[in-house]
């Protein structure tokens, strides 16, 4: 990665996601590459948490619109779904903030190993309280990425973002 591309990324990667806004799209894991193809000229892929996301099409308005502030005139944002999201692909960073936010960050999916193993602990902890007693009142929260639970402990109802 060039110089320039690292500073682009940086810039893109920076940008909110629309439905998370305390989280920007490389924490996210969405922004996938960003490549200078020529002067001017910058090509950036994003993959969106899951197939017809609403939201990737004010991601992509956004990030041009971020870059054509930095000086490029042309800027190219494509989806890319190969290989698909997954909640693994949320920075540290990225779940520290959405939990500080009061969303229950998702669980981990893998841990690097040949074929990723299966988590040991199925509890979903309270952003609040940190406490894994929780219970799922909806599958669905304020977006369709998140389930809407409650602690049992301190009662205080939380977005938990649901493991991909």
């Amino acid at each position: 990665m060039t110089a320039l591309e690292a500073e682009l990324w940086e810039l893109a990667g920076s940008v909110p996601d629309p439905e998370l806004p305390q989280v920007g799209l490389a924490e996210l894991g969405v922004l996938r590459a960003v490549h200078v193809t020529g002067p001017g000229r910058v090509e950036v892929e994003l993959t969106p948490t899951y197939t017809g996301c609403p939201a990737v099409e004010t991601m992509a308005a956004d990030v041009e619109r971020v870059l054509h502030a930095r000086g490029m005139p042309e800027v190219a944002v494509r989806t890319v779904l190969a290989p698909a999201w997954s909640t693994d692909d949320i920075t540290a960073e990225g779940r520290r903030k959405l939990a500080e936010a009061g969303i229950a960050p998702p669980r981990p999916l893998r841990d690097g190993a040949a074929g990723g193993a299966v988590p040991l602990t199925l509890a979903i902890r309270c952003p609040h309280c940190g406490s894994a007693d929780t219970a799922l009142l909806s599958r669905f929260s304020s977006t369709a990425c998140k389930a809407l639970r409650r602690c049992t402990s301190c009662l205080e109802p939380f977005d938990h973002f649901k493991e991909l």
